[in-house]
Protein backbone atom coordinates (compact mmCIF):
# COMPACT_ATOMS: atom_id res chain seq x y z
CA UNK A 1 0.00 0.00 0.00
CA UNK A 2 3.34 2.39 -0.05
CA UNK A 3 3.34 3.16 -3.12
CA UNK A 4 -0.80 4.28 -3.18
CA UNK A 5 -1.14 2.24 -6.00
CA UNK A 6 -4.62 0.44 -6.36
CA UNK A 7 -5.70 -2.25 -4.25
CA UNK A 8 -8.92 -3.01 -6.20
CA UNK A 9 -8.26 -3.78 -9.69
CA UNK A 10 -7.33 -1.09 -11.95
CA UNK A 11 -9.51 1.17 -9.78
CA UNK A 12 -7.70 4.22 -8.48
CA UNK A 13 -6.83 4.05 -4.55
CA UNK A 14 -6.90 5.99 -1.77
CA UNK A 15 -3.91 8.03 -1.64
CA UNK A 16 -1.26 6.50 1.00
CA UNK A 17 -1.44 9.77 3.33
CA UNK A 18 -5.97 8.78 3.31
CA UNK A 19 -5.04 4.81 3.38
CA UNK A 20 -3.30 5.81 6.86
CA UNK A 21 -6.20 7.74 8.18
CA UNK A 22 -8.97 5.10 6.95
CA UNK A 23 -6.52 2.63 9.10
CA UNK A 24 -6.75 3.89 12.39
CA UNK A 25 -10.48 4.74 11.90
CA UNK A 26 -11.73 0.50 10.89
CA UNK A 27 -8.74 -0.53 14.01
CA UNK A 28 -10.44 1.98 16.02
CA UNK A 29 -14.19 0.50 15.08
CA UNK A 30 -13.03 -2.86 14.58
CA UNK A 31 -9.89 -4.13 17.05
CA UNK A 32 -9.47 -7.54 15.97
CA UNK A 33 -8.74 -6.09 12.02
CA UNK A 34 -12.48 -7.92 10.92
CA UNK A 35 -16.02 -6.89 10.18
CA UNK A 36 -18.59 -9.17 10.69
CA UNK A 37 -21.59 -9.40 9.03
CA UNK A 38 -23.59 -8.02 11.91
CA UNK A 39 -20.96 -4.99 12.44
CA UNK A 40 -21.60 -3.99 8.69
CA UNK A 41 -25.92 -4.57 9.49
CA UNK A 42 -25.27 -2.14 12.49
CA UNK A 43 -23.14 0.90 10.90
CA UNK A 44 -25.46 1.04 8.46
CA UNK A 45 -28.51 0.63 10.82
CA UNK A 46 -29.79 -2.42 8.91
CA UNK A 47 -31.29 -4.53 11.80
CA UNK A 48 -34.75 -6.06 11.57
CA UNK A 49 -35.15 -6.83 8.26
CA UNK A 50 -37.40 -9.19 6.31
CA UNK A 51 -36.03 -12.65 4.87
CA UNK A 52 -35.45 -10.47 1.55
CA UNK A 53 -33.70 -7.74 2.53
CA UNK A 54 -31.57 -9.72 4.78
CA UNK A 55 -30.51 -11.85 2.03
CA UNK A 56 -29.89 -8.51 -0.45
CA UNK A 57 -27.75 -6.89 2.20
CA UNK A 58 -25.94 -10.57 3.07
CA UNK A 59 -25.00 -10.37 -0.55
CA UNK A 60 -23.61 -6.73 -0.15
CA UNK A 61 -21.59 -8.29 2.42
CA UNK A 62 -20.24 -11.08 -0.07
CA UNK A 63 -19.28 -8.57 -2.31
CA UNK A 64 -17.27 -6.83 -0.48
CA UNK A 65 -15.81 -10.18 1.46
CA UNK A 66 -13.58 -10.74 -1.64
CA UNK A 67 -11.50 -13.68 0.29
CA UNK A 68 -15.09 -15.60 0.63
CA UNK A 69 -13.45 -15.91 4.79
CA UNK A 70 -16.38 -14.60 6.49
CA UNK A 71 -15.11 -11.37 7.09
CA UNK A 72 -14.32 -7.51 5.82
CA UNK A 73 -10.83 -7.14 6.42
CA UNK A 74 -8.75 -3.84 6.10
CA UNK A 75 -7.42 -4.36 2.65
CA UNK A 76 -11.28 -5.31 1.66
CA UNK A 77 -12.30 -1.99 3.46
CA UNK A 78 -10.31 0.36 1.93
CA UNK A 79 -10.56 -1.34 -2.12
CA UNK A 80 -14.90 -0.57 -1.15
CA UNK A 81 -13.82 2.71 -0.46
CA UNK A 82 -12.20 2.61 -3.29
CA UNK A 83 -14.68 1.86 -5.36
CA UNK A 84 -17.03 4.36 -4.21
CA UNK A 85 -14.44 7.34 -3.99
CA UNK A 86 -13.14 6.46 -7.74
CA UNK A 87 -15.42 8.09 -10.53
CA UNK A 88 -15.17 5.21 -13.13
CA UNK A 89 -18.84 4.26 -14.50
CA UNK A 90 -17.39 0.66 -15.80
CA UNK A 91 -15.87 0.06 -12.33
CA UNK A 92 -18.88 0.66 -10.02
CA UNK A 93 -21.15 -1.03 -13.31
CA UNK A 94 -18.67 -3.86 -12.68
CA UNK A 95 -19.63 -4.21 -8.72
CA UNK A 96 -23.19 -4.12 -9.71
CA UNK A 97 -22.93 -6.65 -12.26
CA UNK A 98 -21.14 -8.87 -9.01
CA UNK A 99 -24.12 -8.01 -6.38
CA UNK A 100 -26.72 -8.72 -8.83
CA UNK A 101 -25.13 -12.21 -10.24
CA UNK A 102 -25.95 -13.83 -7.10
CA UNK A 103 -24.45 -17.50 -8.35
CA UNK A 104 -21.29 -16.15 -9.40
CA UNK A 105 -21.74 -17.87 -12.93
CA UNK A 106 -20.54 -14.45 -14.92
CA UNK A 107 -24.04 -13.92 -15.83
CA UNK A 108 -27.41 -12.35 -14.53
CA UNK A 109 -30.43 -14.27 -15.20
CA UNK A 110 -34.17 -13.12 -15.12
CA UNK A 111 -34.42 -14.83 -11.74
CA UNK A 112 -31.21 -12.90 -10.10
CA UNK A 113 -32.40 -9.83 -11.67
CA UNK A 114 -35.94 -10.39 -9.99
CA UNK A 115 -35.23 -11.79 -6.71
CA UNK A 116 -32.68 -8.32 -6.27
CA UNK A 117 -35.58 -6.08 -6.64
CA UNK A 118 -38.05 -7.57 -4.84
CA UNK A 119 -35.58 -7.52 -2.08
CA UNK A 120 -34.95 -3.80 -3.19
CA UNK A 121 -38.75 -2.68 -2.93
CA UNK A 122 -38.56 -4.46 0.35
CA UNK A 123 -36.04 -2.40 1.65
CA UNK A 124 -37.97 0.76 -0.02
CA UNK A 125 -40.75 0.23 -0.22
CA UNK A 126 -43.51 0.45 -3.13
CA UNK A 127 -42.06 1.81 -6.11
CA UNK A 128 -43.64 2.63 -9.63
CA UNK A 129 -42.94 -0.14 -11.61
CA UNK A 130 -43.40 -4.07 -9.80
CA UNK A 131 -40.00 -5.80 -9.78
CA UNK A 132 -41.74 -8.38 -12.88
CA UNK A 133 -41.82 -5.48 -15.27
CA UNK A 134 -38.46 -3.53 -13.96
CA UNK A 135 -37.09 -6.97 -14.87
CA UNK A 136 -38.46 -7.38 -18.27
CA UNK A 137 -37.87 -3.77 -19.08
CA UNK A 138 -34.11 -4.68 -18.24
CA UNK A 139 -33.83 -7.93 -20.35
CA UNK A 140 -35.77 -5.81 -23.30
CA UNK A 141 -33.61 -2.65 -23.36
CA UNK A 142 -30.54 -4.58 -23.14
CA UNK A 143 -30.17 -8.34 -23.80
CA UNK A 144 -29.19 -7.96 -26.65
CA UNK A 145 -28.92 -11.68 -27.94
CA UNK A 146 -32.46 -12.34 -26.24
CA UNK A 147 -30.82 -15.53 -24.31
CA UNK A 148 -32.65 -14.28 -21.30
CA UNK A 149 -29.04 -13.63 -19.67
CA UNK A 150 -27.15 -10.48 -19.70
CA UNK A 151 -23.38 -10.87 -19.80
CA UNK A 152 -21.18 -8.34 -18.29
CA UNK A 153 -20.19 -6.45 -21.51
CA UNK A 154 -24.52 -6.40 -22.36
CA UNK A 155 -24.89 -4.81 -18.22
CA UNK A 156 -22.34 -2.60 -18.57
CA UNK A 157 -22.95 -0.81 -22.01
CA UNK A 158 -26.43 -0.91 -22.01
CA UNK A 159 -27.12 0.36 -18.52
CA UNK A 160 -24.29 3.20 -18.96
CA UNK A 161 -26.44 4.18 -22.49
CA UNK A 162 -29.68 4.47 -20.22
CA UNK A 163 -29.78 7.25 -17.48
CA UNK A 164 -33.04 5.70 -16.35
CA UNK A 165 -31.77 2.42 -15.88
CA UNK A 166 -28.08 3.72 -14.48
CA UNK A 167 -30.19 5.71 -11.90
CA UNK A 168 -32.47 2.88 -10.71
CA UNK A 169 -29.22 0.59 -10.25
CA UNK A 170 -27.13 2.97 -8.53
CA UNK A 171 -30.30 3.64 -6.03
CA UNK A 172 -30.66 -0.42 -5.61
CA UNK A 173 -27.53 0.18 -3.36
CA UNK A 174 -26.51 3.97 -2.66
CA UNK A 175 -23.01 3.97 -2.36
CA UNK A 176 -22.45 7.22 -1.70
CA UNK A 177 -24.36 7.48 1.29
CA UNK A 178 -22.51 4.06 2.99
CA UNK A 179 -19.72 6.23 3.00
CA UNK A 180 -20.90 9.50 4.29
CA UNK A 181 -22.34 6.71 7.01
CA UNK A 182 -18.88 5.75 7.84
CA UNK A 183 -17.14 8.85 7.17
CA UNK A 184 -19.70 10.38 9.77
CA UNK A 185 -19.81 7.37 12.13
CA UNK A 186 -23.98 8.38 11.84
CA UNK A 187 -26.91 6.73 9.92
CA UNK A 188 -27.54 8.15 6.72
CA UNK A 189 -29.26 11.21 5.73
CA UNK A 190 -29.25 12.63 9.83
CA UNK A 191 -29.58 16.10 8.92
CA UNK A 192 -32.13 15.76 6.29
CA UNK A 193 -35.68 17.46 6.81
CA UNK A 194 -36.86 15.54 9.85
CA UNK A 195 -40.38 15.33 8.51
CA UNK A 196 -38.91 13.23 5.75
CA UNK A 197 -38.00 9.56 6.70
CA UNK A 198 -34.35 8.86 6.00
CA UNK A 199 -34.16 5.03 3.64
CA UNK A 200 -31.97 2.70 5.28
CA UNK A 201 -28.40 2.34 4.69
CA UNK A 202 -28.35 4.97 2.30
CA UNK A 203 -30.69 2.93 -0.05
CA UNK A 204 -32.06 5.60 -2.28
CA UNK A 205 -35.27 5.23 -2.95
CA UNK A 206 -35.56 3.82 -6.48
CA UNK A 207 -38.14 6.23 -8.89
CA UNK A 208 -39.25 3.70 -11.31
CA UNK A 209 -40.56 5.47 -13.79
CA UNK A 210 -42.69 4.08 -17.01
CA UNK A 211 -39.69 3.97 -19.28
Amino acid sequence: MGNGKSIAGDQRAVPTQGTHVWYRTFMTEYPSGLQTLHEFKTLLGLQGLNQKANKHVDQVYNTFDTNKDGFIDFLEFIAAVNLIVQEKMEQKLKWYFKLYDVDGNGSIDRNELLDMFVAVQALNGQQTLSPEEFTNLVFRKIDINNDGELTLEEFINGIAKDQDLLEIVYKSFDLSNVLRVICNGKQPDTEIDSSKTPDKAGLGKVKMKSL
